[in-house]
């Protein structure tokens, strides 16, 4: 009788699952963000909300709640209630490096979410203030050497892409930089425009603005091979640094324990909206490329992400602040 009653609660359950499927979304779903508003998460989760409301039938809410390099507000949705009212849009540096760093992190990536899909994928472009009169990613080596631990430089928070990135090309330039962490890229791009740090690496979609203006100065890009948006800039691997890699991707999540059907039905309209013309359109005047996947896949990278940068965390010898 016992295992007769827990087969027709399976039963039941699963009948319950599409019916739950099918009177999702019943309200507004809040789409949080952990960084502020302008920043290039930011502005990605807004080119993909707009459409994925007309999809669902329901608004869906940007939530920008930046702090602790996105922790804050990624740890929030870990916690949130697994109901497809609540989804997290963010970079990889709360999904992937934080727990490196972190062992009094107040979430688990792994445990507390649910991969959705990826989103978006970019390169890092290396800035640096103009005033430093570095002209080539040599002349800032150089530099960076003679004014040896008395530059500062910026990044969206401590196990951000942005701050491996750079702790990783200090280690293999052989130079000493002070780290400054910021809520988001904005804001660094402030703080090199007011003197207060003189470099960063961040995504082009920030900087190039800047850049086209004189404003700031960019030395090279973090993919292997150069960017058809931005012939112009070398890259690293090809300026001295072999095999010098370091992309920013961004992905959707929710809370572990949202019903599949949920989960999949999300997955199959975001991977629609990432295919259409329009939303890769937005993606590239941000410099950033459309890369769609499923859940599994998202998952996959996660994964060997986390060993790729536990790795070159442990030769940099990156320490959470």
């Amino acid at each position: 009788m016992m295992q007769r009653r827990h087969l027709l609660q399976a039963v039941a359950a699963s009948w319950a699952l599409p019916a739950l499927a099918q009177a999702w979304p019943s309200r507004p779903i809040k789409l949080v963000v952990p960084f502020p508003g302008g920043s290039s998460p930011d502005i990605i989760a807004r080119a993909i909300a707009e459409p994925l409301a007309a999809s669902l039938g329901q608004p869906v809410v940007i939530d920008n709640r930046p702090g602790a390099g996105g922790n804050i507000g990624t740890g929030a949705v870990a916690k949130a209630e697994p109901d497809g009212y609540t989804l997290l849009f963010t970079i990889q540096g709360p999904l992937v490096t934080a727990p490196l760093l972190s062992s009094k992190l107040a979430y688990d990536p792994v445990k507390e979410l649910q991969p959705i899909g990826l989103v978006a994928t970019s390169p890092n472009v290396l800035v640096v203030d103009p005033k430093l009169g570095a002209q080539t990613l040599a002349d800032f080596v150089r530099i960076a050497k003679e004014r040896k631990g008395q530059l500062n430089y910026g990044s969206v928070g401590n196990g951000s892409a942005a701050h491996l990135a750079m702790e990783s090309f200090k280690q293999r330039a052989g130079i000493d930089l002070v780290h400054v962490p910021y809520q988001g890229f904005p804001q660094v791009v402030n703080a090199i425009l007011a003197g207060q740090v003189q470099a960063g690496f961040m995504v082009p979609g920030i900087a190039m603005g800047q850049v086209r203006a004189g404003k700031l100065k960019a030395l090279g890009v973090t993919s292997m091979g150069r960017v058809g948006s931005l012939p112009e800039l070398p890259t690293l691997a090809e300026s001295g640094y072999a095999g010098f890699e370091a992309i920013s991707w961004q992905a959707m999540l929710a809370p572990a324990r949202t019903p599949a059907p949920i989960v999949q039905r999300l997955s199959t309209e975001l991977v629609r909206i990432i295919k259409s013309d329009e939303v890769r359109g937005k993606m590239l005047s941000q410099y950033f490329s459309a890369a769609a996947s499923t859940p599994d896949a998202l998952a996959a990278l996660m994964k060997s992400e986390r060993g790729r940068w536990g790795q070159m965390i442990k030769a940099a010898g990156v320490v959470a602040e």
